[in-house]
């Protein structure tokens, strides 16, 4: 291990401009991908809160008697779909369209009979706010007696549905894609380290060296260039994201960076990209020696 190490940090000395620029390219490399995971996971946090407004509206029949809605409210609230249930009767029925639907104030004010029925509101927990889970808990709900009618906005919900499949079927492909151009530009940077030293691993193989021992030196070049790579690109991406924020408009102010687990996969994967790099580099130049 310490003549792995030595030989390892005798190639950053021997060729530091080539050693920085496969770094360089790690690093950018990842960025990019960090970028579009950047837009990736804060689109999927903001349609994580527009399904949070994902709810079931269960109208009650007039005369129903409290004691009976008691009990079935707490009936769907053992529902394992349903996060929280809440009673509203015609009172704060009437009182809340009369806050939000400003422009029928007057309307309201006239009126000599509540028109509004009561409703429970039922929220679902969040695997399971689409519109199967929501379709097979309203039809759950309608089997109740004293329920009149159930809305739960089934072509807003199948809107989102699709939205959320196309955004993480985009996000793989280009995310793919990324990946892809980033093995292969570090795999020709590390690919002109090998060529910078064959006569150096030519004069191994002659001397009897293995080829694991050739190897070494290289897999561990390529790891501690993927690990550098990978920590220049986090912070490259942290600085862009403050940078984002703070010249962002107030609305935007809600934006989330990795947690750090993405941020130690993404310094895991510069480790695997580099030794991945390395071994295909050198394993190829092994075979035309």
């Amino acid at each position: 291990m310490r003549i792995l190490t030595r030989e390892t940090l005798r190639s950053f000395r021997r060729a530091p401009l080539l050693s920085a620029l496969s770094i360089t390219t790690i690093a950018f490399s990842l960025f990019t991908i960090g970028l579009f995971g950047l837009v990736a996971v804060n689109m999927r946090e903001a349609l994580r809160g527009i399904s949070s407004r994902v709810e079931i509206e269960a109208f009650v029949l007039r005369g129903t008697p409290a004691e009976t809605i008691t009990l079935a409210a707490q009936d769907i609230a053992a529902f394992p779909e349903v996060a929280s249930v809440q009673y509203v009767d015609e009172d704060q029925a009437l009182q809340r369209a009369q806050r939000e639907l400003v422009e029928f104030k007057d309307a309201y004010r006239d009126l000599q009979v509540n028109p509004l029925p009561a409703s429970l509101e039922v929220s679902l927990k969040e695997p399971y706010r689409d519109a199967v889970h929501a379709t097979a808990v309203a039809k759950r709900i309608e089997g109740f007696p004293f329920v009149d009618d159930v809305r739960f906005g089934r072509e807003w919900i199948e809107r989102l549905d699709r939205l959320r499949n196309l955004a993480g079927f985009v996000g793989l492909v280009i995310g793919l894609a990324f990946a892809a151009v980033a093995v292969v530009i570090i795999g020709v940077t590390i690919r002109m380290t090998v060529l910078q030293r064959a006569r150096e691993i030519s004069i191994m193989r002659l001397v009897g060296a293995t080829d694991a021992f050739i190897r070494g030196p290289f897999l561990l070049d390529g790891a501690l260039k993927g690990f550098l790579g990978g920590v220049l690109a986090v912070l490259l991406s942290r600085g862009a994201f403050e940078l984002f924020r703070r010249n962002s408009t107030t609305a935007l102010h809600t934006l989330v960076f990795f947690e750090p687990r993405y941020l130690l996969l993404g310094i895991l994967f510069g480790i695997a990209i580099g030794l991945g790099g390395s071994l295909v580099s050198v394993g190829r130049h092994l075979r035309n020696v």
